[in-house]
C-alpha cells in the first residue's frame, strides 16, 4: 500500500525540439510533462537515476518539486521506454488530490505457480489477466495485487471475483467475466508431434516452391540465350 510518498525534484523545461531532447538524454536526464489539476501542462527534465529510485519506492504517489518549489502530489500517468535498452526515456505525471479517488492500473501477480497440483501433474498454467483497473485514494493504491494459485487443479479457471483487494480499493473490471488464469490439461505427445509435422510440411512446401521458382528462372534464362 502506498502509505508514504517519495520526493522527486525536476527542472522546468522550455526548450523544445529533438536536438535539445537528445542533448538532455545524453546527459542522463529523462524528459516529462506534468498534467492535470486545472493548471497548465509543464514540461520538465529530471535525473534518470533519481527518477528510477523514486518510482521504485513510491508505490503510487510522488511529491514533485519543480525548480525547488513547493511539492505537489502526483502519480505516474504513462512511461515510455527505449525499445532496446528498456530504460525510461519520457514520463507523463498527473497532479492529484490526496482526498479524491483516482483510477489506476495495478499489476496482478500469481503466487505459488510451481506448487499447484495441476502444474506438478504437467498441466499448463496460463495467466490471462496481468493488470487490474482499480479506483482508490492515491495513497491507498497498492503497488500490486496478488493471488495464490498453489492449490489450483487441472481444468480449473480463476475469475476476478476470487481476487481479494485491500480495503478502500474498488475493482473496475467485470469481476464475473474477467478470467484471471486457467490450468489446462497437459498436451499429449501425439498432438505435439502432429504440430511439429505440420510446421515441417509448411516449411518443406515453401522450400519446394522456392526451388521450383529458381528452376523456372533458370529455364527462362536459358531460353533467352
Amino acid at each position: 500500500m502506498a502509505s508514504k510518498t517519495t520526493k522527486l525534484s525536476v527542472n522546468s523545461r522550455s526548450a523544445a525540439g529533438s536536438r535539445a531532447a537528445r542533448r538532455l538524454r545524453r546527459e542522463g536526464r529523462v524528459l516529462g510533462v506534468l498534467y492535470g489539476g486545472g493548471e497548465d501542462a509543464v514540461g520538465f527534465d529530471t535525473d534518470a537515476r533519481e527518477l528510477r529510485h523514486a518510482l521504485a519506492g513510491s508505490g503510487a504517489v510522488l511529491d514533485l518539486s519543480i525548480d525547488g518549489g513547493k511539492a505537489t502530489p502526483v502519480v505516474l500517468k504513462e512511461a515510455q521506454r527505449h525499445p532496446v535498452r528498456g530504460e525510461t526515456v519520457h514520463i507523463d505525471l498527473l497532479r492529484v488530490r490526496l482526498d479524491e479517488a483516482i483510477n489506476a492500473v495495478v499489476p496482478l501477480e500469481l503466487l505459488g505457480t510451481e506448487d499447484s497440483p495441476g502444474v506438478k501433474e504437467g498441466g499448463i498454467l496460463e495467466q490471462i489477466t496481468r493488470e487490474l483497473n482499480v479506483e482508490a485514494l492515491p495513497t491507498s493504491i497498492p503497488e500490486s495485487i496478488t493471488y495464490d494459485v498453489s492449490e489450483m487443479q487441472i481444468g480449473e479457471t480463476i475469475i476476478l471475483s476470487a481476487i481479494a483487494v485491500p480495503e478502500g480499493v474498488t475493482l473496475l473490471d467485470d469481476i464475473e467475466e474477467t478470467v484471471v488464469a486457467t490450468l489446462s490439461p497437459p498436451r499429449l505427445q501425439s498432438e505435439v508431434d502432429e504440430e511439429i509435422e505440420s510446421e515441417t510440411e509448411v516449411v518443406g512446401d515453401g522450400a519446394a516452391a522456392g526451388d521450383a521458382g529458381a528452376d523456372a528462372g533458370s529455364e527462362d534464362s536459358s531460353d533467352g540465350e
